[in-house]
């Protein structure tokens, strides 16, 4: 019984095996014969992005900053975008609420103290926690540039938490999509 099922086995096997190499086999009477192979690869949404620099060190304020509640201006970093299609570069901010604060006067400053624009002399918008668009293009790309511009605002008041003696530091996270 064992026997006929191991001859049964291998006959099935070879059938298989004769079945597979005829699908790759070929045969013709004028001397040639032609079989075809098909190569296939899929290529997905591709992005790239460049950034020149990972950290911004934007500008101390001096006593007469904070006096006056004078907004600081200072040039964030570039960045160079690739797409094999269309693409949108976001922002945000990591933090939740406050950035980072080292220090040991108790400092606190909100993220919206930072805001940001694409053009130095453009309209800046306060840094949220939720992506905002800051670039796009309708169609692939092989080096679009952008360039991040940031304003730091201070309060007119030494004794808010804002202004706390200690290093502030907000990450921004930078995304490039293709959709």
């Amino acid at each position: 019984m064992n026997a006929t099922r191991s001859l049964l086995a291998a006959m099935v096997l070879a059938t298989a095996i004769g079945a597979s190499q005829a699908n790759a086999q070929c045969s013709g009477n004028a001397g040639s014969c032609n079989t075809t192979n098909t190569a296939s690869v899929t290529v997905g949404a591709l992005v790239k992005l460049g950034m020149s620099s990972a950290a911004t060190s934007l500008t101390n304020p001096t006593a007469d900053d904070v006096d006056a509640g004078n907004v600081i201006a200072n040039d964030g970093p570039s960045f160079t975008i690739k797409a094999n299609r269309s693409w949108t570069l976001k922002i945000k901010s990591q933090n939740a609420a406050n950035w980072t604060y080292a220090g040991s006067n108790s400092g606190v400053k909100p993220i919206s103290d930072l805001s940001w624009s694409t053009s130095a002399g453009g309209s800046f918008a306060a840094i949220t926690n939720s992506d905002a668009a800051f670039a796009s293009g309708a169609s692939s790309t092989n080096g679009a540039a952008a360039q991040a511009f940031f304003k730091t605002s201070w309060l007119s008041d030494f004794t808010s938490a804002s202004n706390a003696p200690g290093t502030y530091s907000l990450p921004i996270v930078f995304t490039l999509t293709a959709p």
